[in-house]
């Protein structure tokens, strides 16, 4: 496994924005808890002098609750541990600069085009993870704490797409306790 699939999985499993996966770096993995300490973001920012020339800031996160810890899922501790560096390292890139979110998304898009998957935003991962946990029966406060929302209402409205069959499963598995 690469660092980008691995990274793409992080995503996929732990609902992790494009910029925070950027931005983690191997101080905030908790081995012996299993905790992802979610702290920093990457992201492109325009130049405000005309120049049209961008730079990468590396910056605290967006609000309060943003800044969050993550259980991480016990099948992804093998490969943290395979991966595992020196703590001053981001992740992404093993060194002591991070790999810039718009690498990260053309690296995704190459995987959808590679395995013959439609195109999607590397944000879509954030959105599946949401659908997934609630199809699954988490909690809806919970999975707001996880993905760093400042409310439950942002989590159901924008991340939470329950479609027909889930409805279905849901709605059988009431009507077989009547």
């Amino acid at each position: 496994m690469s660092l980008t699939a691995f990274g793409i999985l992080l995503s996929l499993c732990m609902g992790l924005r494009i910029g925070e996966l950027c931005g983690l770096k191997w101080e905030d993995v908790d081995f012996q808890h299993k905790i992802l300490h979610i702290r920093r973001t990457v992201q492109r920012i325009s130049s405000t002098n005309g120049n049209r020339k961008n730079k990468i800031v590396i910056s605290a996160l967006k609000s309060a609750t943003s800044f969050r810890d993550i259980a991480i899922p016990d099948p992804l501790m093998r490969y943290f541990r395979m991966f595992r560096d020196k703590a001053d390292l981001y992740i992404l890139s093993c060194a002591d600069k991070p790999v810039e979110p718009r690498t990260m998304q053309y690296r995704y898009k190459k995987i959808l085009q590679t395995a013959e998957i439609g195109d999607h935003n590397y944000h879509k991962l954030r959105h599946t993870f949401a659908t997934n946990c609630a199809e699954h029966g988490f909690d809806v406060k919970t999975l707001s704490t996880v993905l760093g929302h400042s409310s439950v209402n942002l989590t159901i409205n924008r991340y939470v797409h329950p479609d027909v069959v889930y409805q279905r499963r849901m709605i059988n598995s009431i009507c077989r306790q009547l």
